[in-house]
């Protein structure tokens, strides 16, 4: 398919061109043209006149509406033909809206299911909701770096032969510091327990567009792939994609895709949103080999710079020793800053607030930089603010080390459901949560729904929330003082 086409975008700039008279949402009505009234003048001026105009609501003939195939169907194709999948969807709520999909989806075959336990929070919204029964297969954790990796081909056949009736096996690969997983060996021990295998490759939207770059999961023989766009593939936030594949399960789980994605998508999706996705698609497809080669090269003129200041470390050459990394994804720099005597989220916070660079999240040893696919990184400013941060007297035997999960005692959707009580830190330890608690970033449980609280998960959280950066998602109370847990 020629990906220099835009058929949405376009399609959207054609009507915003024509300047039609509003009688019609969104409410703020933008004028016809800059110089007429509308609702919401700032808006205007913070944004811009042909931006609002831009925001079109759906079911519009020759957009979205009318004769197959619309603009939207010929953008949803090059989407699918760009990644290799058989079909694609446009998100307008995330990858974490892909995940509550893709659980709604598998429930029609079935309860029980098998997943990585580092899951992102959203998958264990979807196994609440759905009442799908989790089978968690635990990904090697490097202790000091507080990192979880991916899952093994061994350790995914294990789960599978200890599951009974399983009805898909879901993974989460590339990790939040750029761990990636044997997709092709993972997918063919899905497939000889004749289940689908649900990617969440949130992370990954960017692979397979530069032979640098690893391989995507489709290519790879996944068969449902949850993909956040707006991470590094350029998009805007909030946007994503899921992609089914062209294998054996993609007949039957089409139809229940199609209809749990209509449960979850907005009826009044935003159209700046899908635009977004259709531009995004483009530059990756057709300018990617060009552009990424910059990004790629910037990563290493970082990686470079790190190496010879020698107070830090590449924290990947540690990750490439847990035999669930199969490869690294090379526009995720994970520095391990404990070396260098200095924490991560202190780190974080003093290049934030004196360098005015923004990286992307932090561990108590580690510090990830992130390079959107294309983008060209400004490696002095960031090498500059790491050769000026402070050295610190850490205590390792205080360091804040990423806790094990304590025993699950219950289901997640019974401990969902079932009636609660708000106790205090210190009483709730030993007791059964009631709550999803994840430390953000990077968004996977600490503590699910179902499973003992333990002190060192009760430690780690609070001292999270003390963190520069640092938050809770799920917490019964904002400092963590307080916990949910089953009566």
């Amino acid at each position: 398919m020629d990906q220099n086409l835009t058929p949405y975008a376009d399609a959207i700039a054609a009507y915003s061109q024509r300047g039609y008279a509003k009688f019609a949402t969104p409410g703020f009505q933008v004028a016809s043209s800059a110089q007429q009234s509308t609702a919401q003048p700032e808006l205007v001026e913070l944004f811009g006149h042909a931006l609002l105009a831009g925001d079109v609501p759906p079911l519009i003939e020759g957009i979205d509406h009318g004769t197959y195939p619309t603009p939207l169907d010929k953008s949803l194709e090059l989407a699918a033909d760009a990644w290799g999948a058989r079909r694609t969807w446009f998100l307008a709520n995330g990858a974490s809206m892909g995940n509550l999909t893709a659980c709604l989806a598998i429930r029609n075959f079935g309860t029980n299911i098998v997943v990585q336990r580092s899951m992102h929070s959203s998958v264990i919204d979807g196994l609440a909701i759905t009442g799908l029964v989790a089978n968690f297969v635990r990904p090697s954790v490097d202790i000091e770096l507080g990192v979880a990796n991916g899952v093994s081909v061994q350790d995914l056949t294990e789960a599978l032969r200890n599951t009974k009736n399983p009805v898909a096996a879901y993974v989460i690969t590339p990790s939040y510091f750029g761990a990636v997983a044997d997709v092709a060996g993972l997918a063919k021990v899905a497939h000889s327990f004749n289940v689908p295998l649900i990617v969440d490759e949130a992370w990954g939207s960017h692979f397979g567009f530069h032979n640098q770059l690893p391989t995507n999961a489709i290519r790879l023989g996944a068969d449902l792939v949850i993909s956040s766009t707006h991470k590094l593939g350029g998009s805007l936030s909030q946007t994503a994609m899921l992609h089914l594949g062209h294998g054996s399960f993609a007949d039957e789980l089409e139809p229940f895709v199609e209809r749990a994605f209509r449960s979850m998508q907005s009826t009044s999706v935003n159209s700046l949103l899908l635009v977004s996705l259709d531009l995004a698609r483009k530059q990756l497809a057709v300018n990617g080999k060009t552009t990424i080669t910059k990004s790629l090269a910037g990563a290493n003129a970082i990686r470079a710079g790190i190496k010879a200041a020698n107070r830090f470390t590449d924290a990947g050459d540690q990750l490439k020793k847990h035999p669930d990394v199969y490869e690294i994804d090379p526009l995720r720099i994970a520095i391990n800053t404990a070396v260098g005597n200095i924490s991560g989220y202190e780190a974080r916070s003093i290049l934030f607030n004196e360098f005015a660079v923004h990286c992307e999240m932090a561990t108590e040893s580690t510090l990830v930089a992130l390079i959107g696919a294309g983008a060209t990184p400004e490696v002095d400013r960031l090498l500059t603010g790491l050769a000026n941060l402070p050295i610190r007297e850490l205590n390792r035997t205080d360091q804040l080390l990423l806790p094990i999960a304590g025993d699950r005692q219950m289901s997640v959707r019974d401990a969902y459901f079932s009636k609660t009580e708000v106790i205090p830190a210190a009483a709730a330890v030993g007791r059964v949560s009631a709550d999803s608690l994840a430390a953000y970033p990077p968004g996977i449980p600490n503590i699910l729904p179902g499973e003992i609280i333990t002190a060192e998960n009760v430690h780690f959280l609070q001292a999270t929330i003390r963190a520069p950066f640092g938050h809770v998602r799920g917490g019964a109370s904002k400092d963590m003082t307080a916990f949910r847990v089953v009566t």
